[in-house]
């Protein structure tokens, strides 16, 4: 049980490291992931209007395992967000290390001209 119970303690550490971090870029939106075991959702939010001003998912992505599908949803929401002349953003991975499948997304809207 101790195992589990570090693990917790290390994704709420993660998250409230994030969080502090999110806090000193608040004039930027934030590009906010969430990676289930199946899909990949990514949503730009402004927070101080508290709308989301872009979202890309991989609900119809079909071909490609995961890390592949985590990159096309990183170029669908960079080229979204370039359509809004948005190139700064706040890169908010939640309570997920940054490796696999969450550095896909954020390499790929990187390549397609996104600015954390």
């Amino acid at each position: 049980m101790s195992r589990l119970s570090n693990i917790s303690k290390n994704k709420i550490s993660r998250s409230k490291r994030t969080r502090t971090t999110l806090k000193t870029v608040s004039d930027r939106p934030r590009l906010s992931v969430h990676i289930s075991n199946t899909n990949v959702y990514a949503q730009i939010i402004d927070d101080t209007t508290h709308k989301t001003l872009v979202s890309a998912n991989s609900l119809k992505i079909k071909n490609g395992n995961m890390t592949e599908k985590a990159a096309q949803v990183g170029e669908t929401i960079a080229i979204a967000a370039t359509k809004l002349k948005l190139k700064l953003v706040a890169f908010d991975r939640g309570n997920k290390k940054y490796h696999g499948r969450v550095k896909a997304l954020a390499d790929a809207a990187r390549q397609k001209g996104l600015e954390f």
